[in-house]
């Protein structure tokens, strides 16, 4: 039964109840001294006994259906209200009514809505503090699982690499200037030992990369850098002015040497590498140059794209800098950083 039904029907039975009550009134104060005039007394050829309570029917009828209408619109309204909640509306709901309950109704359905409005913000919050975390936990997962094949590495491999590299030298200097087929292959071997060394320590490099943990930018590439004279056979020169610089700064320049003197390692098949970290007029400049193969240039961009450059790219353009590389084949390769300082 809808609410329009409902309030017609109590109005109707409220209307014939008052009219059963003030007829048992009126009769008792003033008694009839003949009921008959009840039934027999016509009114446009209907008698009275009817008329009166069909009247009272339909004015029944009349006031439940307007307080049925006001009701069932009142709650339309708050029905939208509701709704407007329910789909989460962020606007203030506004009253239209000028009834003291529908005020208080609405008030409570703004509060409610506010309420869940911050309850949505802090599951979003709390969902992406989740997904944050889950990410750093997994980052740590594989720092730690490329820590850990990286030891494996240097501690196997790059040992046997070393121990062969060193049998190969002394058999080539037993042997002399041997132009044999023999002594040929031999050096080939020696060769190849000698790359697989470098392509080693450029996989050590991208497993475990050396973090500056509280040195400065000069204090790290110096260190780095000796450590590889100490293990591969390169000419490795460098000029580092002091600077101060931010930390964000320094960390990306590093692992934009990093990356690059791996690159080297790797492919460039130099004999000499130059590093320089400069400040001139306001801009920061890391340049590392070597006299390797070279590669063909991508003529749509100044960073070639296949040979692993673009995780560089993207540290320059983080910290606001520009990364150009120029490569002529058998010629050598030239990186050069320029970074702005802003301070």
């Amino acid at each position: 039964m809808s609410i329009l039904q409902r309030q017609i029907l109590m109005s109707v039975a409220l209307s014939i109840l008052l009219l059963l009550l003030s007829s048992i009134g009126i009769f008792l104060a003033f008694p009839l001294e003949k009921w008959s005039l009840l039934w027999h007394q016509n009114i446009l050829d209907v008698p009275f006994i009817i008329i009166l309570p069909s009247i009272t029917i339909v004015i029944g009828i009349v006031f439940g259906f307007s307080i049925g209408i006001s009701r069932r619109n009142q709650l339309r309204a708050i029905s939208n209200r509701l709704q407007q909640v329910a789909e989460g509306n962020k606007g203030e709901i506004l009253s239209i009514g000028t009834d003291l309950e529908e005020e208080l109704i609405i008030k409570k359905i703004n509060k409610l809505k506010s309420t869940m409005i911050e309850q949505v913000r802090m599951s979003q919050k709390l969902a992406t503090e989740k997904a944050e975390d889950q990410e750093k936990r997994i980052q740590e997962l594989i720092s730690q699982e490329r820590n850990r094949l990286a030891r494996e590495l240097h501690d196997s491999v790059s040992q046997q690499l070393f121990a062969a590299s060193m049998l190969m030298s002394a058999i080539t200097e037993t042997r002399g200037s041997d132009e044999s087929a023999e002594g040929k292959q031999l050096k080939m071997v020696e060769n190849m030992i000698h790359q697989s060394q470098l392509e080693m320590r450029a996989l050590l490099l991208h497993l475990r990369p050396v973090a500056l943990k509280g040195k400065t930018l000069q204090e790290g590439i110096e260190e780095l850098l000796f450590e590889l004279t100490q293990k591969v056979t390169l000419e490795i020169t460098w000029k580092i002015e002091e600077m101060t610089l931010d930390k964000g700064i320094e960390d990306h320049l590093f692992r934009i040497l990093q990356e690059s003197v791996s690159n080297t390692l790797r492919h460039a098949k130099c004999t000499k590498l130059e590093i320089l970290l400069i400040l001139r007029d306001d801009f920061v400049i890391l340049r590392i140059v070597d006299n390797g193969v070279g590669f063909e240039m991508n003529p749509d961009s100044s960073t070639p794209g296949s040979y692993g450059m673009q995780n560089m790219q993207d540290r320059a353009t983080e910290i606001g800098g520009t990364l150009k590389i120029v490569s002529i084949k058998n010629s050598g390769t030239k990186l050069e950083v320029k970074v702005p300082m802003m301070g």
